[in-house]
């Protein structure tokens, strides 16, 4: 595949996550020609016929903003999607591909939605850190091991996410008014916001929101409105993004004693690319985040966080490029930015 005439190269990726989904297709020169955005398509929520049906209506949609005919296949599509951490589903979900779809790709590479943030950085591995609707971390090394801590779903994870952040709010608030724990601040602010959000008046109108009808996205959205309290001084709400901090740096921690070294003695220390709208709070998680690294004498001594400024299905697309051993120009310093360096302080 490496000789292939790069004119008749055309290579897609997705990245899904719980909530939404963006599909990219680049040129064999390795210029973007089409993004579109789309729904879940994590196939433990939505089903695998569902998620295959979304995949090739949202590539079919990029085909189409690209001016490449429908019936044209793709040289190769990379699937970075949430809820594909298993070998057996991903082959299921590709062979369902292949099976119903003849003219959406000829290849096919299908990993978590945690792969590709660290592919679109860097081909020598490093560290993900996805705190989105739900919170998950990876580390790949240089030879290719890679180790998980999170991303077990809302009942059993998803420590320092936007829903985590939510249900902490809400639970604070309850616990209180159950006359069962004293809060850290004041919960007026918090508890007003939780009724407006919810359009509830008292609290039991909240079970329909948390059961029946529960949507885990909805839940979520409320961090919003607490990340604007933060910002207007909240002490509440400064504490729980506070403690949110401290659930992402165990992340680190329990990653970080899996890492090469020759990760962590690169320039920037380990990388760790960060995905997701919790970051974009950064500066409430910054105080919980960096005390819990340095309180533990397990934590990495050098790490950098990394944003992405390029999308992280492009990532998706360097995997599909590799799977076909598709030379794909790339220039990985134009795809991220630091917005963070930790180096641990010595002992006095």
């Amino acid at each position: 595949m490496t000789n292939i005439d790069k004119e008749s190269v055309f290579i897609g990726g997705i990245e899904g996550g719980a909530s939404s989904s963006t599909a990219v297709i680049y040129d064999g020169s390795g210029n973007l020609l089409s993004e579109c955005t789309g729904p879940s398509l994590n196939h433990w929520i939505i089903g695998m016929e569902e998620c295959q049906k979304r995949i090739n209506d949202l590539i079919q949609d990029a085909k189409k903003k690209a001016n490449i005919p429908s019936e044209l296949s793709l040289s190769s599509l990379g699937l970075s999607l949430s809820g594909c951490e298993q070998e057996s589903t991903n082959q299921k979900l590709e062979s369902g591909l292949i099976e119903k779809f003849d003219n959406l790709s000829k290849a096919y590479f299908v990993c978590s939605d945690t792969i590709a943030p660290i592919a679109a950085v860097s081909d020598e591995g490093g560290m993900v850190m996805i705190s989105g609707t739900g919170s998950n971390a990876l580390i790949r090394n240089p030879d290719g091991s890679v180790h998980q801590s999170g991303g077990w779903g809302h009942l059993l994870g998803d420590e320092g996410s936007a829903y985590w952040i939510s249900w902490k709010a809400i639970k604070i608030v309850y616990d209180e008014q159950d006359d069962l724990a004293t809060p850290p601040a004041d919960t007026t602010f918090v508890w007003k916001t939780i009724q407006s959000y919810f359009k509830i008046s008292s609290r039991f109108d909240i079970l329909p929101h948390m059961y029946s009808s529960f949507n885990k996205s909805n839940v979520a959205g409320l961090c919003q409105l607490l990340a604007q309290g933060a910002e207007d001084g909240d002490q509440l709400c400064l504490w729980i993004f506070r403690e949110a901090g401290i659930q992402l740096a165990k992340l680190l921690i329990a990653l970080g004693k899996k890492s090469h070294k020759s990760l962590v003695e690169k320039d920037l220390g380990l990388p760790i690319v960060c995905v997701g709208s919790v970051w974009k709070s950064w500066k409430f998680l910054e105080p919980g985040f960096e005390d819990q690294l340095d309180s533990n004498p397990l934590a990495v001594k050098k790490c950098s966080l990394v944003r992405l400024k390029t999308l992280v299905a492009t990532g998706a697309v360097y995997l599909a490029a590799k799977n076909i051993e598709f030379d794909l120009p790339r220039t990985y310093e134009n795809n991220y930015s630091v917005f963070y360096k930790y180096i641990k302080k010595k002992p006095m």
